[in-house]
């Protein structure tokens, strides 16, 4: 009989001690369930129709038919993304305000003296979307058939060569730049077209390398485009493993409820999971990712000091 009642009364305390532990997850169960409560802004850090902004836009309207809000793109252009971002950063934190980041978010505490927000501490992550290699490309000019020669050719003519980007502190400004650092190489960068080198982003380089007015010689990513499947990879080229994808991540505010997170984490992993939707990021250049909440963390905190040497090395700076 004592042994009864002990059992009895363990059960109960059991029983309360479960009903305490549930209680701060069902109260923060509660107030995600009200989310969204009103429409969500995605803010996009480049002007209309860029490769990151038409991802977002794509990610915005699944999210508006599967959570029954209104997900809208605000554009936010301006200081290299540093108006978006520090938008971003000083919203409420309550999942209504989404920040689609690319390469400037890890770039740009190198670049700029004073950035108004803190990589590290003023966002919670949400994942990673889609990944989009840099193209490094030739006019058919250049007596270059491969990133060897290529190589060669800029070791034989130091500062007679000049590579194009899309402007000074962008991604493919930095991916170039970290291509004449592997390589130890005098090459000039120009902030246009017209000269016989380009590091462009694969969407950018694609229809010039098929209606061959550029040779792509390399692929800076992991591995090769479904899109260029003839291009080797750097590291398949040339023995150096360089990459300098663009990417495009979903942010929100650092004291976002943890429940919004994860929701969001769970919705967009399900829409990038749709074949259809798999197809069309690939077809605008990017490789389809929804990586985790920590893997989208672990790299931003790979990045930043990855980019960071580069800028240093190479003497980048932004007013």
């Amino acid at each position: 009989m004592r042994g009864y009642r002990i059992t009895l009364a363990r059960r109960r305390w059991l029983q309360l001690a479960g009903a305490a532990l549930a209680a701060p997850l069902l109260s923060r169960l509660a107030r995600a369930q009200g989310y969204p409560a009103r429409p969500v802004r995605v803010i996009v850090t480049t002007g209309p129709g860029g490769q990151g902004d038409t991802t977002a836009r794509l990610i915005a309207q699944k999210l508006t038919e599967s959570l029954g809000q209104q997900f809208y793109v605000e554009n936010i252009a301006g200081a290299g993304g540093n108006i978006a971002h520090g938008t971003a950063a000083r919203a409420q934190p309550d999942g209504h305000t989404i920040l689609a980041a690319g390469g400037s978010f890890v770039a740009n505490p190198s670049l700029y003296a004073r950035i108004p927000y803190d990589p590290y501490k003023d966002f919670a992550p949400i994942t990673l979307v889609g990944s989009s290699p840099h193209v490094l490309a030739v006019h058919p000019s250049v007596p270059a058939n491969s990133v060897k020669e290529l190589v060669a050719l800029a070791q034989a003519n130091p500062g007679a060569l000049s590579y194009a980007s899309a402007g000074r502190g962008t991604p493919a400004h930095l991916a170039g730049e970290l291509f004449k650092l592997a390589f130890a190489i005098d090459i000039t960068h120009v902030p246009f077209g017209g000269v016989p080198i380009a590091v462009a982003a694969l969407p950018t380089a694609l229809p010039h390398a098929k209606a061959g007015g550029l040779r792509a010689l390399a692929m800076m990513s992991g591995k090769r485009s479904s899109l260029l499947p003839d291009v080797p990879t750097m590291a398949e080229a040339s023995g150096h493993d360089l990459e300098a994808d663009i990417l495009t991540g979903l942010l929100v505010p650092a004291a976002t409820p943890k429940e919004i997170v994860d929701l969001l984490h769970r919705e967009v992993a399900r829409i990038v999971a749709v074949p259809e939707f798999r197809e069309r990021l690939i077809a605008l250049g990017f490789e389809p990712i929804a990586g985790t909440p920590e893997g989208f963390a672990e790299w931003i905190r790979a990045e930043i000091p990855k980019w960071g040497k580069v800028i240093r090395d190479a003497n980048i700076g932004v007013q």
